[in-house]
């Protein structure tokens, strides 16, 4: 479940089309979601920008980490860590790593990406296996792929109802493929007042976790930070929502609509 909600955190800012005339993000961004399951507020995830270096190149190292709390946390505990390190130019990711914990199914994966080879070697340290994966390009690991698509879309070259296909690789299930469609805006109430979205729906499998193929819908803030405002899922078994419940480090103004 937990990966459900990181993935669409990191999928609700996208569109691959032109790259943008100024960045959304720097160093010392810093996003918090509230997340419910039904009546319960189930668990907490925060997104931090750091900086890094790795083969002595400039990069963005960032931190996502989501627990349950409170009653939630005494029927499924989770505490999961995502680590990425990508290229502050042109975004591409150096290295991946993977550690969760929910309900006592664990990972430690890392994924280190060699673009001079068009390689990446997959390392299921808990398994001690390493598997080998041909990289197809704009590949993006789980995490970086939220921080290179806020990077380069226009929203003017959005179509409602296009789906857009977004290529990411992050586990040893291989590289995925994400239809994203895009449902046009909507202004949403929050706890920071009401703020115009740009509203998507990936498009996922039915069956065991959603009720049905459109059962996502997602948020994301229509100004220059591009940011998820809100998630919603259908689940098979109930529905959860995710919110924004803080921030800190924007590059630009957070856009809130004055009556």
């Amino acid at each position: 479940m937990k990966r459900l909600i990181l993935l669409a955190l990191i999928i609700s800012s996208f569109s691959v089309q032109a790259q943008s005339s100024q960045s959304a993000f720097k160093t010392g961004e810093w996003l918090k979601f509230r997340m419910h399951y039904g009546f319960l507020n189930a668990s907490f995830a925060t997104l931090q920008v750091n900086s890094a270096t790795i083969n002595n190149k400039p990069v963005y190292h960032v931190v996502g980490h989501g627990e349950t709390t409170g009653i939630a946390s005494w029927f499924f505990k989770v505490d999961d860590t995502y680590e990425s390190y990508f290229d502050k130019v042109d975004g591409k990711p150096y290295r991946f790593v993977r550690k969760i914990d929910e309900g006592g199914y664990t990972k430690d994966v890392e994924i280190n990406f060699d673009h001079d080879t068009s390689k990446a070697e997959l390392n299921d340290k808990k398994n001690k296996k390493k598997l080998n994966f041909t990289l197809e390009d704009n590949i993006q690991d789980l995490i970086s792929a939220f921080y290179y698509l806020r990077n380069n879309y226009e929203t003017e070259d959005l179509e409602i109802g296009k789906a857009i296909t977004l290529k990411m690789l992050y586990d040893d299930d291989g590289i995925f493929n994400f239809k994203l469609k895009y449902l046009g805006l909507e202004v949403l109430n929050t706890k920071y007042g009401k703020v115009e979205c740009l509203k998507f729906r990936p498009l996922v499998q039915s069956g065991r976790v959603f009720k049905e193929q459109e059962s996502l819908s997602l948020w994301v803030s229509n100004d220059d930070n591009r940011i998820p405002i809100r998630i919603k899922a259908d689940l098979a078994v109930g529905a959860i929502k995710a919110d924004l419940d803080g921030y800190n480090g924007l590059k630009h103004q957070f856009k809130i609509i004055m009556d």
